[in-house]
C-alpha cells in the first residue's frame, strides 16, 4: 500500500502569508471595515467565505460577502506572476516522490490563483493530484480538504502525513486522522500549532527537507 505526502500550500510552500493579510486589510478598508492586520493573519488559511464570517462575525452585511472576497482576489491576483516559492520548496515535493509518496496538495485556492502557486513551486512533475476550494463543501478546519485529498491519493489515513502552517491546517488533518506536521514559515506560533495537533515542527520546507530522515516523512 502506498502513502501519501498531503501539502498545505499557502504558507507552507509559497511565501504569500502576508500578501493575503495585506490585501484583504484592503479589501476590507475598501468596504469600510476597520479590520487589524494580525487579525487578519490568524484567519488566513480559511477560505474566503469562512474568513469574512470569522473576521466580521454573524451580524455583518452577508450581502457583501461575495463583494469582499472578489475584491482580494482582485488586489491578490496582482502578485500572480511573482509569487515567491519558499527554499526548497520543490526540492521537497521532488524528494518525496522519488521516495515512494504520492504528493497532494490541499489547498483553499483554486482557479488562476492555484495555478499561479503551482508556477511558483515549479514542481508539478511530482504533484499527482490536487484537492482545492472548488472540490469540497466546507474548508478547513473541517476535515473534508484533506481527507478528499486521502481519496485522490488513494491512501488511508494511517498512511498519510500532511503538512501546513496554521491552526487551521492542523484541526483539519487531526480531525482527518492523519499525522499533522507543521511549519513555521507562515508566521503562526509554534504553541498554537502544537495545541492545534502538530506531532511535528519545522521552521520550513528546507529545515524539513535536511531533516527529512528523522521526520514523520522519512
Amino acid at each position: 500500500m502506498g502513502r501519501a505526502a498531503v501539502f498545505d500550500v499557502d504558507g507552507t510552500l509559497v511565501d504569500t502569508n502576508h500578501l493575503h493579510v495585506a490585501t484583504w486589510w484592503e479589501a476590507f478598508r475598501q468596504a469600510g471595515h476597520q479590520v487589524p492586520m494580525h487579525a487578519i493573519h490568524r484567519a488566513v488559511g480559511l477560505g474566503a467565505t469562512d474568513l469574512v464570517a470569522h473576521l466580521l462575525g454573524d451580524d455583518r452585511d452577508k450581502d457583501r460577502d461575495t463583494e469582499l472576497s472578489a475584491a482580494h482576489k482582485t488586489l491578490y491576483g496582482q502578485y500572480f506572476d511573482r509569487l515567491p516559492a519558499l527554499e526548497d520548496a520543490g526540492r521537497l515535493l521532488r524528494r518525496l516522490d522519488r521516495d515512494g509518496w504520492t504528493v497532494v496538495l490541499a489547498t483553499s485556492a483554486g482557479g488562476a490563483e492555484l495555478s499561479a502557486l503551482r508556477r511558483a513551486i515549479d514542481a508539478d512533475d511530482a504533484i499527482t493530484a490536487t484537492a482545492s476550494a472548488d472540490d469540497v463543501d466546507e474548508g478547513k478546519p473541517a476535515p473534508e480538504p484533506v481527507e478528499h485529498a486521502l481519496e485522490l491519493a488513494g491512501v488511508p489515513s494511517e498512511r498519510a502525513v500532511f503538512v501546513g502552517d496554521t491552526v487551521w491546517d492542523m484541526r483539519a488533518g487531526s480531525r482527518a486522522g492523519v499525522c499533522c506536521v507543521a511549519v513555521l514559515c507562515g508566521g503562526i506560533p509554534r504553541t498554537d500549532l502544537e495545541e492545534a495537533g502538530a506531532e511535528a515542527i519545522y521552521d520550513d520546507p528546507a529545515h524539513l527537507l535536511a531533516s527529512l530522515a528523522e521526520s514523520p516523512l522519512a
